[in-house]
């Protein structure tokens, strides 16, 4: 069964040929039918009742080897060959550093149970939909930090998100910083496809370099920088007083979002703006970057392709040869 697995066909049309071996059938019962003589006997008392020879059993067999032929003639006009094909896939991940966001307004809870712990569950999912990627993690306050270099060890980067947390660094939003050290991690990368992804929920508000500077470093260095703008629209519940034993104080408070820097920040380096408004969202983005930017594949396809029709025209032969001998030889007195 494998062995016709592997097969296919060049002159497929042939295959109505085979409509005729049930005419051929027919013919034969029909002509044999048409050739049975008489012979009156006065008594049958010396002639067994089931009398037959083995040979006489046989008596169809030429005919069967020459419909077993005409078969194998058939499929020699259809010209089989061989179908076996080989892929050569070289796969090549993307190298991506995300640059989180961990400033207080990030503990904000018009996501569940808060912006930052929705963050880190899509983004961990994110990491586990891309195998072959090397991905880092920067995260950004009123300053920025490595949280980790870029690695193809999946579990070391989801164990740090897990020590992630809001107040890590001194407070403020420094988006500048944050991209600008995620470009630090990719400046010396040899991949064909290099990506930042930026979460925030806030303005600008300190930091040496500004947003759109870093993404002109970005654009240099050609990296696409995808930003994703973290927060409901209108107010949000969000921490307003944090006292020294770590207690805060909440109150709803407008939800301050530069989406203008952002989608400047993404269209200056060939990447997209989004905008998360609850869990949902936050994970459909991260699933549509992922469909962006899918694994470098470079495909061969090596086909090698082998006539077959010796094989069926030896057994149409060898096929007919067993049919003469039959024919003419051991049934050559009784048919």
């Amino acid at each position: 069964m494998n062995f016709f697995n592997d097969i296919e066909f060049a002159n497929q049309n042939c295959v109505w040929l085979f409509l005729t071996i049930p005419f051929f059938i027919t013919w034969y019962i029909l002509r044999n039918k048409s050739n049975e003589g008489e012979l009156n006997l006065s008594s049958l008392q010396h002639i067994p009742a089931n009398y037959s020879t083995p040979l006489g059993k046989l008596v169809h067999l030429s005919f069967v080897f020459r419909i077993l032929a005409l078969c194998a003639i058939i499929l020699v006009l259809m010209r089989p060959q061989s179908s076996k094909n080989w892929k050569d896939i070289r796969t090549e991940g993307i190298d991506v550093v995300i640059s989180l966001d961990v400033s207080y307004s990030m503990l904000a809870k018009d996501f569940d149970p808060n912006r930052i712990e929705s963050a880190k569950k899509v983004i961990s999912e994110f990491i586990d939909a891309r195998p072959n990627d090397r991905i880092g993690l920067v995260i950004f306050g009123g300053e920025a930090f490595t949280q980790c270099p870029l690695t193809t060890d999946h579990k070391i980067i989801k164990n740090m998100f897990k020590e992630v947390k809001c107040g890590m660094l001194e407070q403020g939003t420094a988006i500048g910083l944050g991209l600008a050290n995620a470009v630090a991690r990719l400046s010396e990368s040899k991949a064909k496809s290099k990506v930042i992804i930026l979460v925030t929920d806030g303005v600008s508000n300190v930091g040496e370099i500004a947003p759109l500077t870093a993404a002109e470093i970005a654009k240099a260095y050609g990296i696409r920088v995808y930003t994703i703008g973290v927060g409901t629209n209108g107010k949000a519940l969000m921490p307003v007083q944090i006292y020294p034993n770590g207690q805060m104080e909440y109150d709803w408070v407008d939800v301050d979002l530069d989406e203008e820097t952002m989608t400047k920040i993404a269209n200056q380096t060939g990447g997209k703006y989004f905008r998360a408004t609850d869990n949902k969202s936050l994970s459909r983005i991260y699933s549509d970057i992922d469909r962006l930017e899918k694994n470098i594949i470079l495909e061969k396809n090596y086909s090698n392709k082998e006539e077959l029709f010796l094989t069926f025209g030896i057994a149409a032969t060898v096929l007919l040869i067993l049919e003469f001998i039959c024919k003419h030889i051991l049934f050559k007195t009784i048919v």
